[in-house]
């Protein structure tokens, strides 16, 4: 696809402005790319959806851009969002920037994920940061984060209890005048065509933003006329505060997240990480586990949504085979040939050297059902030979020679539909159409040389 896309998240406490200055001078890094011909950014929120598995989950988020960069050309796609990846992460380096490409299949938050489970925040954040710096060590990671590590900068106000007792001032009133100054009180409306607007009273943002204008507003005291200055009541401190608190099937839960480079398949990542969980002993506290999440997780999903109607399936065939064939003997050969398919399809996709992905999962189990024509049209034509159904070997030979044209015609047809997709090399139909070519071709060997050797035997038990 001659499309990518990048995302970009700065600082939680970053203003929408910076969000969008820093991204047109991304822009400009990113057009100087001779393959790329447009970038669009959206700044604060989610791109649409103009990919059926892009998320655009995120709204409202000022410290956040995401770009959908347009390529002149889809060739040699991933050199430049490797490149782009180093680039822009060298010109934001407190920043999180992720390049990746459009990816097939079921959406993921990350495509490496390990969710930690457990009831007290500080060990999750713990367990968090220890899997980070095993994350950081596997080649081709290029982004690592998780849900608790990330603070707010938040302005405290830390009172003086004989100050505050001085004053007559409680600790609400204290925190009311604040709240009013910095993020103002409705103090009217007014009429716009048929709508009517609040109006909102507060410090100007110039005067919000300076901590001594706020250390001098006066804080007034319900028992007594007199005010005194928000710094004589206690001291300002900057404190850090958790962004979010994330829960998972109400459980507290620390997501551990890992991005990969580009064309580095998740699969591979992930097991690195297992076997370095495994060689540095990670062990978790009693009442604390983990899972993963990620590409591997979804991948697991759709096998077994597949699995679940597995067995109705084989059963619908082996009956549909019975009534057909008139003998078990003769299904029993057929659930054989299915099964030699499966292994041929697996042989080709090693021999093709392509990735045994879920499409090619998919294509194998698809491609039962099509092999098994070229072995019924062999075994319907020895049964309705009079000689060759008593098991004459002569016969048998020569009603095999007779459907080998249709037996070759068949094969050949359904291989050349998939000549497109094999010439094509797309990463995302190779497997499905090299799996289905390959296990065709060895079903009809199947057909033509195991299915009346077995056929005979039958007749002579």
């Amino acid at each position: 696809r001659d499309q990518f896309q990048i995302e970009i998240e700065f600082a939680s406490q970053t203003a929408i402005e910076q969000t969008r200055d820093r991204a047109l001078a991304a822009r400009e890094i990113i057009l100087a790319h001779e393959n790329v011909a447009d970038v669009h950014w959206f700044v604060g929120e989610s791109a649409p959806r103009v990919y059926y598995n892009l998320q655009g989950a995120r709204q409202n988020q000022p410290y956040y851009a995401q770009a959908i960069v347009k390529l002149r050309s889809g060739q040699a796609i991933d050199p430049l969002v490797r490149s782009l990846q180093a680039e822009l992460s060298d010109l934001f380096p407190s920043a999180r920037v992720i390049a990746q490409k459009f990816q097939q299949g079921p959406p993921f938050d990350a495509p490496v994920e390990l969710r930690l489970y457990g009831p007290n925040l500080d060990e999750l954040r713990r367990l968090g940061l220890e899997v980070r710096s095993l994350m950081t060590t596997i080649p081709n990671v290029v982004q690592v984060r998780d849900s608790l590590s990330e603070n707010r900068p938040q302005l405290a106000l830390t009172l003086d209890p004989e100050q505050v007792r001085q004053v007559g001032v409680t600790n609400t009133a204290i925190a009311q005048q604040l709240d009013a100054y910095t993020e103002g009180v409705t103090g009217g409306a007014i009429l716009e065509a048929t709508e009517n607007l609040p109006v909102r009273v507060r410090l100007g943002n110039a005067d919000r933003a300076s901590l001594d204008t706020l250390a001098s507003v006066d804080l007034e005291s319900p028992q007594s006329p007199d005010s005194r200055p928000a710094a004589a009541l206690g001291e300002f401190q900057l404190v850090p505060q958790l962004a979010r608190i994330a829960r998972r099937h109400e459980q507290r839960v620390n997501t551990v997240q890992a991005f990969i480079a580009s064309g580095t398949l998740p699969s591979a990542v992930l097991a690195d990480l297992q076997q370095r969980l495994e060689e540095t002993n990670f062990e978790l506290p009693p009442g604390y586990r983990y899972e993963f999440g990620g590409e591997a997780e979804q991948q697991d999903t759709a096998m077994g949504n597949l699995a679940l109607f597995l067995p109705i399936l084989l059963l619908g065939m082996v009956a549909a085979l019975v009534l057909s064939l008139g003998s078990f003997r003769q299904a029993a050969i057929m659930g054989v040939v299915a099964v030699g398919s499966i292994g041929m399809a697996l042989l080709s996709l090693k021999l093709f050297g392509a990735v045994l992905g879920f499409m090619a999962i998919v294509g194998t189990m698809g491609l039962i059902g099509i092999a098994l024509n070229d072995s019924i049209v062999v075994l319907t034509a020895l049964n309705e030979d009079s000689e060759a159904s008593q098991g004459e070997p002569r016969a048998v030979q020569r009603v095999v020679i007779r459907a080998t044209r249709h037996v070759l015609t068949t094969t050949a047809t359904t291989i050349v539909g998939f000549v497109p997709l094999l010439l094509e090399n797309d990463p995302f139909w190779r497997p499905l159409a090299i799996a289905i070519a390959g296990g065709i071709s060895g079903a009809t060997l199947l057909a033509l040389y195991f299915v009346p050797a077995a056929f005979l035997l039958t007749k002579r038990a």
